[in-house]
C-alpha cells in the first residue's frame, strides 16, 4: 500500500486462531473501505501466523507485521498504534465482530461533530458460539462539554468499551501510552475522555466476546492480568499493591497533564477522592457482564445477523 488512508486499525494478536478469521471477514467486510488493518502477532505458537498471512495475501489493505518474542499484550497495542498512518485510528479485537456499518457510522459522526474526539456505537457481549449474552445500554456521561463531568463518569458509572472507539489520532498522541498495571486501560480512556467529548451511535454494532480464553478469564488474578500485559511486570519488583497504587496514580497522572483551568481540575479531584472512598464497598469492581440482566429475545441473533448488521437499532 502507498496510499495513505483515513483510518488505521490496530489489531493485536496472540494464539487467536479459534476466532480470528471471523473478526477479520466483519473488518474487511465493512461498508467502509478507505483503511488500513495493522495486525502484529506477538510471537504466536498457533494457526494464527498462517491465517495472517492468508488474509493479507488476498487483501492489500492488511499489513501483517509478526514479532519474534512475545512483548506482552500492552507493548504490542502501542505498537500498533506506532505503525497508524491515518488521521483516525481504532484498536481491534482478534475474537470481537462489528456490524458492517461500524467504522462508517463512527467515522460519519466525527465527520458531523468537529469537537468529538471518539466515535463508538451501541454495543453487547457475546458469547463463543456468537450469542447475546449481555446487552447494555450506554449510560456514561462521555458526550458532556464539561470535562470533569465526562471524569466523574467515567468513574462511577458502569459500561462501555471506548477503549475499541474509532479516535482522532492527533488526540491519542497526546495522552500517555496505554500502561500495564491493574485497570491500566481505565485510566488510558479516562485521560482520553479529558480531552474532549465522545459520541455514542445509537445502533447495535460493536459485539464483544466472552469465551473461557479471553485475556480477563484466563487470568482470572490481578497479577496474572498485569504479567499477560507485559511480562516485565512479574516479580517481586511488581506486587499488587503496587499495581493496585498505579492504578490510582494513574488518574491523578491523568488530571495532572492534561490542560484544565483550576477550576475543572480541583472538581477532577473531588470526583477522584469520593471515587476512592466508593471503593471499600462489596462488588465496587465486578465487571458490567457479571451483573447486568440479559435479554432472552436477543439470544436468538445469529452470528449472520451480528455482522451484517440486521441485529436492530437502539433507541
Amino acid at each position: 500500500m502507498t496510499a495513505r488512508p483515513r483510518l488505521s486499525i490496530g489489531l493485536p494478536v496472540y494464539n487467536g486462531e479459534e476466532y480470528l478469521a471471523e473478526s477479520l471477514d466483519a473488518l474487511l467486510g465493512q461498508t467502509y473501505e478507505d483503511f488500513e488493518l495493522i495486525v502484529s502477532d506477538n510471537a504466536s505458537t498457533d494457526g494464527t501466523e498462517g491465517i495472517c498471512r492468508e488474509y493479507a495475501a488476498k487483501d492489500p489493505r492488511i499489513r501483517y507485521l509478526r514479532l519474534p518474542r512475545n512483548i506482552g499484550a500492552t507493548p504490542n497495542h502501542n505498537r500498533v498504534f506506532a505503525e497508524c498512518r491515518g488521521e483516525l485510528f481504532k484498536w481491534a479485537s482478534h475474537d470481537d465482530l462489528y456490524g458492517r456499518d461500524l467504522l462508517r457510522r463512527c467515522v460519519e459522526a466525527l465527520d458531523e461533530r468537529p469537537e468529538v474526539i471518539l466515535a463508538h456505537t451501541g454495543q453487547a457481549v457475546i458469547d463463543g458460539d456468537g450469542r447475546v449474552k449481555v446487552p447494555y445500554a450506554y449510560g456514561l456521561a462521555t458526550d458532556s462539554p464539561h470535562a470533569p463531568e465526562r471524569f466523574r463518569s467515567l468513574l462511577f458509572e458502569p459500561g462501555g468499551d471506548d477503549f475499541y472507539g474509532v479516535l482522532r489520532a492527533d488526540v491519542l498522541r497526546r495522552v500517555r501510552p496505554l500502561d500495564s498495571y491493574h485497570h491500566a486501560d481505565r485510566t488510558f480512556v479516562a485521560e482520553i475522555a479529558l480531552q474532549g467529548p465522545f459520541h455514542q451511535v445509537p445502533e447495535l454494532l460493536y459485539f464483544r466476546r466472552d469465551h473461557p480464553a479471553r485475556a480477563e478469564r484466563a487470568n482470572p488474578s490481578k497479577r496474572s492480568r498485569c504479567v499477560n500485559l507485559d511480562p516485565r511486570r512479574a516479580g517481586a519488583l511488581h506486587p499488587t499493591p503496587r499495581l493496585l497504587a498505579e492504578y490510582v496514580h494513574g488518574f491523578v497522572s491523568a488530571i495532572r497533564r492534561t490542560p484544565l483551568s483550576a477550576a475543572d481540575r480541583r472538581a477532577c479531584y473531588r470526583h477522584l477522592a469520593a471515587w476512592g472512598a466508593s471503593r471499600v464497598r462489596p462488588g465496587a469492581g465486578e465487571r458490567v457482564e457479571d451483573r447486568a440482566p440479559v435479554d432472552p429475545a436477543l439470544n436468538t441473533v445469529s452470528v449472520d445477523d451480528l455482522v451484517a448488521g440486521r441485529a436492530g437499532r437502539r433507541t
